[in-house]
């Protein structure tokens, strides 16, 4: 009865120790899933983070990134301030999800104002009453011209190209990028208005079919005058300055240092996202962006969150997440650090289990003794007993129970915990009472 019992207990033991050693190791091992939602469709964002999450899984990284998409960077940060995402592309002058915190600066953008050498405008306070080109598809960056203009007291009208342009507004022409360049060379607009990543190849294309279309006439590239200032009253603007030169040309385009001001695409994490991951994913998005950079350059574009020290990071206007901080400064979270709650309950887990299991041997080798205690004070009154019967009967039942006794204490004896000093007792009392009962049958039989 009690050997299966003691099989069992070993087992279960063995089982459990696998099972939790197992879930352990799966449990620290695996890749944590995250979703992010990209925008704006047709944008950069979606084939450039789609490629991080292709390389994760190349890779083998901790990291898995889920892609959602969005229309637009509104829908994507209303989708992380909702808590439907985990990461988001976020551009902070359209929307600011509340909850969202930044792990890297995908791209900046920089407004730069075109304008022909010698024409009617010199710079942002001539706009009133003049047109303005823009791209057409570029319709979210529509606001933020709009509230630049309106610091010099001008109006951005969508509507007003074909009709006379008052004094106190400026006329928007949405144009295809081909167009841009001959309508400024034509006079139908009298600037073209690029918000830009300076650096990428977009840009250096732009600038030079407009410098193509301004033949003779030179072209001027203009910042925005006290970006500083603006910066200042619009803090989810930044400051950029475009280095002198940077698209070239002769004379150089521009011919010195632009400062202007501008926006960013940004990557940004939910607040409640732990720092350890939010670690994880700055240092697979920056490591990683060599290789990704091959099939999406935009990957050379991307850039951490300027800041001079930790203070000043973590109390930026555009806040940073704490955890990309730490990847920045080096400082992240050790293997122990991380799981070092999880390491105590494992130990307190494991502690309790050991203590539950020696428990339970003691219980059963406790058992087990008094089996054979009980067994071998049954021999010793069936001996007894064995002097008084005369009955063959009786005897031969008597010595079926002896049979039976000392087939369990053998079962006993197999065990290799068995307490052999019980065991040998109850043997001697075995042959003790099988010595009584034989003298008693063969005298039951005279």
């Amino acid at each position: 009865m009690w050997r299966p019992l003691l099989r069992r207990e070993s087992w279960l033991l063995l089982v459990t120790l696998a099972f939790v050693a197992a879930a352990i190791a799966f449990w620290l091992t695996r890749a944590t899933v995250l979703t992010v939602g990209v925008a704006p469709s047709g944008g950069t964002e979606p084939a450039l983070l789609r490629a991080y999450a292709e390389t994760s899984v190349t890779r083998r990284s901790g990291i898995r990134l889920e892609i959602v998409r969005f229309d637009g960077v509104r829908e994507s940060a209303e989708a992380l301030a909702a808590g439907k995402v985990d990461l988001a592309v976020v551009r902070p002058d359209i929307a600011m999800p509340p909850n969202g915190l930044t792990l890297a600066v995908l791209r900046e953008l920089a407004v730069i104002l075109a304008i022909k050498e010698g024409g009617p405008v010199r710079g942002f306070s001539d706009l009133g009453g003049r047109r303005l080109g823009m791209l057409a598809e570029r319709i979210s960056d529509r606001p933020l011209v709009a509230a630049l203009l309106e610091r010099y007291g001008l109006e951005l009208r969508p509507d007003a190209a074909s009709a006379a342009v008052p004094e106190e507004a400026v006329a928007l022409v949405p144009l295809a990028e081909e167009e841009l360049g001959p309508a400024l060379a034509a006079g139908r607009v009298d600037a073209a208005m690029l918000v830009t990543t300076p650096a990428s190849p977009g840009a250096r294309r732009l600038v030079k079919l407009l410098d193509e279309a301004a033949g003779d006439r030179s072209l001027l590239l203009l910042g925005i005058p006290d970006a500083a200032a603006v910066v200042a009253t619009s803090p989810k603007l930044q400051a950029v300055t475009v280095p002198a030169g940077l698209f070239g040309g002769d004379p150089r385009l521009p011919e010195e240092d632009l400062s202007t001001v501008g926006s960013s695409y940004r990557l940004m994490a939910r607040a409640s996202l732990s720092r350890s991951v939010a670690a994880e994913v700055t240092q697979h998005i920056f490591e990683h962006r060599a290789d990704v950079a091959a099939r999406a350059p935009a990957a050379d574009d991307i850039t951490f969150p300027a800041y001079d020290t930790t203070a000043v990071a973590t109390t930026a206007r555009l806040p940073n997440h704490p955890g990309a901080i730490d990847y920045f400064e080096r400082e992240q979270e050790s293997f122990i650090e991380r799981y070092e709650s999880w390491i105590y309950l494992v130990a307190i887990f494991g502690g309790g289990l050991g203590s539950a299991f020696a428990w339970l041997r003691q219980t059963l080798f406790r058992i087990r003794r008094e089996r054979i205690q009980v067994a071998t004070a049954r021999l010793l009154a069936i001996r007894s007993e064995a002097t008084r019967v005369s009955d063959p009967e009786r005897l031969r039942s008597i010595a079926d129970e002896v049979d039976s006794i000392a087939a369990n204490i053998a079962r006993q004896a197999l065990n290799r915990r068995a307490d052999w000093r019980l065991v040998e007792a109850a043997s001697i009392a075995i042959d003790a009472a099988r010595s009584t009962l034989a003298r008693a049958l063969a005298a039951a039989r005279r």
